[in-house]
């Protein structure tokens, strides 16, 4: 029984009786995070969130024992640091073997890039994104991990349709939860490495609208599931599409 929890085609039906339908990028997706690193949406290691997949710190630990990771070490960056601010930055080194020279990653967390549900524990998200990404580059690892978000994710899906007005409480300051679509936008511009410039040029052409900033959030949500779809599918048809538009100097922050 134990052994089905890591199988695609059991989680394959849980991520759909979980979170409803799922694109086909989506699917080819989960197979590969299952079948190469043998994670488990079942056991919580992969979360499906607004159209994409992220993996969680217990999932990328799991990987860590499974293929006997020799070591981790953490370490605060104080010149980068202000617990008055609340800032914080970590430095981890993961040691996949004893002779491993190490995978550095670094985290951050402050009160401008947490969720307000753990606002205060800013030290701890730091470390725990540090050694997320320290872990995703020695194990390479492409799924952003969901510690790493600075916002509130929502979980994709119709059974979870009801949480959409109490978490769009966390993005205030704007109208129809627009900061969380941005931020989603911004992973997909620095995973798939696009011009952060020519994507919004593409967005206001596929959604009709002047600017990016005149869509609405239904439009903004269609044209990201769009884009992924394009860049996992056919990352070098999309970058030629985008070299259509006048080059902007542009980058996402």
């Amino acid at each position: 029984m134990k052994g089905n929890n890591r199988t695609f085609g059991s989680n394959l039906r849980f991520a759909r009786t979980k979170w409803g339908h799922l694109l086909p990028v989506a699917v080819k997706a989960l197979k590969d995070m299952v079948e190469s690193y043998g994670f488990s949406a079942l056991l919580g290691e992969l979360l499906y969130l607004e159209g994409g997949w992220y993996v969680t710190h217990s999932g990328l630990l799991g990987l860590a024992k499974r293929t006997h990771c020799a070591g981790i070490q953490v370490e605060p960056v104080p010149e980068f640091s202000d617990a008055l601010a609340g800032r914080y930055v970590f430095k981890a080194i993961v040691f996949k073997t004893p002779q491993s020279r190490g995978f550095v990653g670094y985290g951050d967390a402050d009160p401008s890039n947490v969720s307000s549900l753990v606002r205060g524990a800013e030290m701890r998200i730091a470390e725990t994104r540090a050694v997320n990404r320290a872990l995703r580059k020695a194990y390479g690892i492409g799924l952003c991990s969901v510690e790493e978000l600075g916002w509130s994710p929502r979980p994709s899906g119709a059974n979870h349709s009801h949480q959409n007005a109490a978490e769009a409480n966390g993005n205030s300051g704007n109208q129809n939860g627009q900061p969380r679509l941005r931020d989603r936008l911004c992973l997909l511009i620095r995973q798939h490495r696009l011009n952060a410039g020519l994507v919004k040029a593409y967005a206001a052409d596929y959604c009709r609208t002047p600017t990016l900033r005149d869509a609405s959030r239904e439009q903004v949500e269609a044209f990201i599931n769009h884009l992924t779809e394009r860049a996992s599918n056919d990352r070098e048809a999309l970058l030629c599409h985008l070299n259509s538009y006048p080059k902007q100097e542009e980058t996402t922050k």
